[in-house]
């Protein structure tokens, strides 16, 4: 069984923990606990640090160093072998949408459904109805990728992220490649899920605007260390 978090509340929580890609290390003494159901930005500059924390919250590259939990799972005992079941508590959103170009909407979702373990086809259909009705793109579901606009595109990539019930979604410059009003539709979008999902949320963007218009907790990565602040702080 994989460890579970002390308090029961936090879904992220680090310990001392030291963050490092490529025997390079990025962060150090990293603090952070986080709890089911908040909202929460990581910001700052390029190269600080924000893609290898994230990369590290999802087990794509191992914790250097130092404690740390996500989602029940002990990244620092954290076996290859257990990465898939981590991820099935996670929903993971990119900037680039990363749908397959090849198959339509539905089967985008079936591809995720199967891969992670699901093989009723009632229930995998119930469920692909059920998240894209969530995000309003159940009519778009026999849709190719190339059909829909980059707006449409990153509602798809939300509702792939909720098939499995996530506990945590981790987004990476999600509004990125979208105008500010489909950025903002996005936003109210991903707020809306998160409590409708009891699940965390950890963005990262360099939009302040939208921080400003969507207030949450801000994690910023500056000069190898890692501070949270509440985002009217960031404005003062």
């Amino acid at each position: 069984m994989p460890h579970r978090n002390d308090t029961g509340e936090n879904i992220i929580s680090l310990s001392n923990a030291t963050i490092a890609q490529k025997n390079f290390t990025v962060l150090t003494n990293v603090d952070l606990h986080i709890q089911k159901g908040k909202f929460c930005y990581l910001i700052g500059k390029t190269g600080s640090g924000k893609s290898s924390l994230l990369k590290t919250l999802y087990g794509h590259i191992p914790l250097a160093g130092g404690q740390g939990s996500v989602a029940g799972f002990d990244l620092a005992k954290m076996k290859m072998s257990l990465i898939p079941d981590l991820r099935r508590k996670l929903g993971i959103v990119f900037q680039d949408f990363q749908l397959l170009p090849d198959r339509t909407v539905e089967k985008n979702l079936k591809f995720v459904l199967e891969a992670t373990g699901w093989s009723d086809s009632k229930k995998m259909d119930d469920r692909i109805n059920e998240v894209l009705g969530s995000v309003g793109m159940k009519t778009k579901k026999h849709k190719m990728p190339h059909e829909l606009s980059g707006g449409e595109q990153q509602r798809v990539a939300i509702a792939r992220a909720l098939l499995n019930h996530p506990e945590l979604i981790l987004a990476d410059e999600p509004t990125g490649n979208l105008d500010p009003e489909t950025s903002n539709e996005i936003m109210t979008l991903l707020k809306q899920v998160a409590i409708e999902n009891n699940a965390a949320v950890v963005m990262a963007t360099h939009d302040y605007h939208m921080i400003q218009n969507f207030p949450g907790e801000a994690i910023r990565c500056e000069d190898g260390k890692v501070t949270v602040l509440e985002t009217a702080e960031l404005f003062e």
